[in-house]
């Protein structure tokens, strides 16, 4: 965050966070409130909700929705980790798959068709057309491949950002175990956290002091923080209790996936061991897992089109803020051609109903004597407020 305030020079600071489940296809450690306020502690000014409907999706799609948030609040600079921290490379190699694209795109199919994933498919067509031409991005880097997405989009969008980049340190995207540096990936917190025996000491070293005191403090009430363990048997019965033709219908359930997603089911006591049955060369974790979300949500291809209908999100629903943050939205909310949402009940619209449903298929993951409570936050909690004179 202060690396990416540094570089941009900025004088606000927004992060645009994903709500309920992320773009790994997994619940969110904890709730969209705490992590805002984590933003904010760390450096962030303003912190606004991604929707489900753009979180829970591949790389273009999840750039897509970030960066139309963030043209519409008149941000000047978007700013992301990348391995080599250097920005020319992605337009560079946005040029070079334009120049070759019909090439490109049937490469892709051919990969696939091979029964490839499709970021793998992506990374070979990619390494097919540029030869040794150019300074270009590595796109079989999971962090370069969500920045092109960013890079693309912006151009895609006629958006006036600017793009910057970040150098990425030590931690892989996928690394799973914490590194003897400083530097960690979310892979490896996540699975620290969770083999914690309670604790979360482990991670201290890795993460920002105001973090650690929020996860600290969340977890010493006796808050669990959330995996698809506490939603496996919600997405058994969903899936169970479905036709094959209705299972079909969910969104990215391809043909041919509900038969095996229903089987492996049957044939699983844990998620870990379900997704170990339902994983092929085909296809990444990370997208079966998305699948898994939309299964246990119920989204159809119908309501995600609905949903999704062009390429701006249509609302911003803020979670937070300082009085920077508070006056910058003063300052530009008559300029921004979406309703700027702090209560869900003063707007409707199939994207934010889907918002409302995932928060309410979130807290089914707390403990009963908690979930009630957790129900009514997604309509009850205003936005997080930080450094304003009590």
């Amino acid at each position: 965050m202060q690396e990416a305030k540094k570089a941009a020079q900025a004088d606000v600071t927004i992060a645009v966070m994903s709500g309920t489940f992320l773009q790994r296809g997994e619940p969110a450690l904890l709730p969209k409130w705490e992590r805002a306020r984590m933003a904010l502690e760390a450096g962030a000014d303003l912190a606004v909700e991604l929707p489900y409907v753009y979180s829970s999706q591949k790389a273009s799609t999840f750039a897509n929705g970030a960066v139309s948030i963030l043209d519409m609040l008149g941000a000047s600079h978007l700013c992301f980790g990348s391995e080599d921290g250097k920005i020319e490379p992605f337009f560079n190699s946005i040029n070079q798959i334009s120049q070759h694209e019909e090439k490109y795109r049937s490469s892709i199919k051919e990969y696939m068709k091979q029964g490839l994933s499709y970021p793998k498919a992506l990374s070979l067509s990619f390494e097919a057309i540029n030869g040794s031409k150019g300074d270009l991005a590595d796109l079989t880097k999971p962090n370069n491949i969500l920045g092109f997405q960013y890079v693309t989009s912006i151009l895609e969008q006629g958006s006036p950002m600017r793009a910057q980049t970040i150098q990425r340190t030590s931690a892989g995207y996928h690394d799973e175990e914490l590194p003897s540096g400083k530097i960690a990936s979310a892979t490896s917190l996540r699975k620290a956290i969770f083999s914690g025996n309670g604790t979360i000491n482990e991670i201290k070293p890795f993460v920002p002091e105001s973090t650690y005191r929020i996860l600290s403090g969340w977890s010493n009430e006796g808050n669990p923080f959330l995996s698809w363990d506490r939603y496996f048997p919600y997405l058994q019965y969903n899936a169970l209790s479905m036709t094959g033709k209705e299972l079909s219908e969910i969104y990215e359930v391809e043909e041919g996936l509900e038969n095996r997603l229903r089987s492996a089911l049957k044939e699983s006591s844990s998620f870990q061991e379900f997704m170990e049955q339902l994983k092929t060369k085909r296809y990444t974790w990370t997208r079966l897992q998305r699948m898994c979300v939309h299964v246990l949500m119920r989204t159809t291809n119908r309501q995600m089109e609905e949903a999704v209908n062009g390429e701006r999100s249509p609302y911003i629903r803020v979670l937070g803020m300082n009085p920077t943050g508070q006056r910058y939205l003063g300052s530009i909310k008559k300029n921004v051609k979406v309703p700027l949402i702090t209560n869900v009940h003063s707007f409707e619209h199939p994207a934010l109903s889907l918002d409302i449903k995932a928060a309410n298929l979130y807290a089914m993951g707390f403990p009963k004597q908690s979930r009630i409570s957790r129900l009514k936050a997604e309509y009850a909690t205003p936005p997080v407020r930080i450094g304003f004179d009590k």
